[in-house]
């Protein structure tokens, strides 16, 4: 994975935070969607699992600095039954936490991570392979900055705290 591979992901995705920050009308409001505290956890947790195992498989010696990491490190590698469930697990919880987003770009997604799974696994050219992932990563940073409503905090049906 080279550095120009990492950069140009890195601006896409600083691209689609400064449209959402920036651009008053995004997210549109028909096509937004707000997500609940809990399936901000489980997104988090499957984009922070993702993550991990794609560091582990590119990046060990950086994932290896993180204690208690070698053990994963090494399953993830060895590119068997447990690398398949490091992988999948945190695909689902991703596709779990943004169920309610817009249809078509949880089939998108969903598409995505599935064509990750299949080059990963099945000895695709690594070329291919990183062309899905940068495809996943930013389908996955278009959801997250121009779908994806926070959560609401607080108790159901209160009226919100005027700002002072």
């Amino acid at each position: 994975m080279s550095n120009e591979f990492l950069l140009s992901l890195a601006a896409i995705a600083g691209v689609l935070l400064v449209i959402r920050l920036l651009a008053p009308a995004v997210p549109h409001a028909r096509l937004a969607r707000r997500v609940t505290p809990g399936e901000l956890v489980l997104a988090v947790a499957g984009v922070a699992g993702l993550v991990l195992h794609c560091g582990a498989m590119f990046f060990g010696s950086v994932v290896a600095a993180i204690p208690g990491t070698g053990s994963v490190i090494a399953q993830i590698n060895a590119m068997g039954t447990a690398s398949i469930l490091w992988y999948v697990l945190p695909a689902a919880l991703l596709l779990a936490g943004l169920r309610r987003q817009q249809l078509f770009a949880v089939v998108v997604l969903a598409v995505a991570l599935l064509a990750v799974g299949v080059t990963m696994y099945n000895g695709a050219p690594l070329a291919t392979h990183l062309v899905t992932i940068y495809a996943a990563a930013v389908v996955i940073a278009a959801i997250m900055f121009l779908l994806v409503l926070p959560p609401r905090f607080g108790r159901p049906g209160a009226p919100a705290k005027p700002v002072s």
